[in-house]
């Protein structure tokens, strides 16, 4: 197998804990890396026009299995696509609450070091996307007006 795994998922998990940025920064840090991108989403006071007070996150019982899996296809198809396996290694933090958040708390939290940045970016902003798309998550909204409304949850 030599060199190949030219990857290391450092964490890819639902949390019913705090997370945070800087704590995504320092696991994917390292002497090799000359780019780290982060991305937090976090959440907002309001959605379609409406004012948010606070939102409560809830994981299908498969949703901790699936974002390992959309983590791990990710970084199968970047091996593919023949990044260099004499580079330094590519490493990724990811994390999704879950529970209730208040507003201007960290919902999903992502970070990717790399030797150069555009293959970091690249990668952050793909995990967000595969996240978001795949990870299945629901969203409950509370309303300032007192109204509940779910997100993700299909109809």
């Amino acid at each position: 197998m030599g060199t190949e795994s030219a990857f290391e998922v450092v964490s890819a998990v639902l949390s019913a804990e705090p997370i945070s940025v800087d704590q995504a920064i320092a696991a994917v840090e390292s002497d090799t890396a000359g780019a780290v991108v982060s991305f937090s989403g976090v959440v907002r006071n309001h959605d379609g026009g409406k004012p948010v007070d606070r939102l409560s996150y809830s994981a299908h019982p498969t949703a901790h299995q699936v974002m390992a899996d959309v983590v791990a296809r990710l970084v199968a198809e970047q091996q593919a696509s023949g990044t260099g396996t004499d580079t330094p290694p590519v490493r990724i933090w990811a994390a999704h609450r879950i529970g209730m958040l208040e507003i201007g708390d960290p919902a999903l939290v992502c970070a990717v070091s790399a030797a150069h940045r555009g293959q970091a970016f690249a990668v952050c902003s793909e995990l967000v996307d595969r996240i978001k798309e795949q990870v299945p998550i629901w969203k409950e909204q509370f309303f300032s007006d007192g109204t509940v409304e779910w997100v993700g949850a299909g109809s």
